[in-house]
């Protein structure tokens, strides 16, 4: 089975090829968890070194020199592995199925973006999106618990475990097209329900992650960034007057996460919980290797 992802070798340049570049190498960098400014840094000073050399190529054990010089003998090598890590993630021959899980408000939506771009994964959905599907082919009386909202329920838990149920068919059903296809996805949502999705599932890198916020003055922080982001499409109003059973919910999933083994993630930052999601696949991927 082959893993369709759009990532590209390592820019080291070819010695009979294509030269060194400096923005694929920053870019690549960055993606592999190094921050924006000492990843074009590096960049730069790898770009100064091959013309010093009179080279068009650079070889891991020089850009692991220069990485030291120039971002330190810690942070360099580093930064380095994790680009070595990150090559070696796009070159596995199998998909990668990455489950970012969450309360409304948590930052999911964001996270999973980034993290499908930075390995290159194209296909990317939330279970918000298979419930709409499954709304136009099934009416309120004949499944009345995807027609209304995660939170909105009665009594809140229990609601939103029957609507998961439902949603969950939808879900198994989108995860197992993409891997007869051969394609790696990304999917995000509140239904991701750690216990109701799978874990493993042969010739996959199943990754389970679940974003949560700590504080509730943040959780409601970002339903107003959310809504000035988006121009008020998104009803922050109706948000922030659930937001005691949005919390409720949350607690319920991280509960059940921590006693399932899902690494829990503060949502606050997006920045921060990319960095940890796209650490959880590059983990993953090791084992995969040290298996092999």
């Amino acid at each position: 089975m082959s893993s369709r992802r759009y990532g590209d070798p390592l820019p080291l340049g070819e010695p009979g090829g294509l030269p060194y570049s400096k923005g694929l190498m920053a870019r690549a960098l960055v993606a592999a968890g190094l921050a924006i400014e000492p990843a074009y840094l590096l960049a730069s000073h790898l770009e100064l070194d091959l013309a010093e050399r009179d080279a068009r190529s650079v070889s891991l054990e020089r850009l692991e020199e220069v990485a030291a010089a120039v971002l330190g003998e810690e942070e360099g090598p580093a930064a380095v592995a994790r680009l070595r890590r990150f090559a070696a993630v796009q070159s596995l021959d199998v998909p990668i199925v990455l489950l970012v899980g969450g309360a409304t408000g948590t930052g999911k939506s964001s996270v999973a973006t980034e993290v499908a771009h930075r390995l290159g994964i194209t296909r990317v959905t939330s279970t918000d999106f298979i419930r709409e599907t499954m709304r136009a082919f099934f009416s309120p009386r004949s499944m009345p618990s995807v027609h209304h909202s995660s939170f909105a329920g009665d009594p809140t838990i229990e609601a939103f475990l029957s609507q998961t149920r439902n949603v969950m068919v939808g879900v198994e059903a989108a995860i197992e097209r993409a891997l007869t296809e051969g394609w790696s996805m990304v999917l995000e949502g509140v239904h991701l329900v750690p216990g109701l999705v799978p874990t493993q599932i042969e010739g996959a890198i199943v990754v389970h992650a679940m974003l949560a916020i700590e504080s509730e003055r943040v959780h409601a922080t970002n339903f107003r960034v959310r809504d000035a982001v988006t121009g008020g499409t998104r009803a922050m109003d109706r948000y922030l007057e659930r937001l005691g059973d949005i919390r409720l919910i949350q607690g319920f999933l991280v509960e059940r996460a921590e006693r399932l083994g899902v690494p829990v993630i503060e949502g606050s930052s997006a920045e921060r919980a990319s960095a940890a999601v796209l650490e959880l696949v590059l983990s993953s991927a090791d084992r995969i290797e040290v298996r092999a």
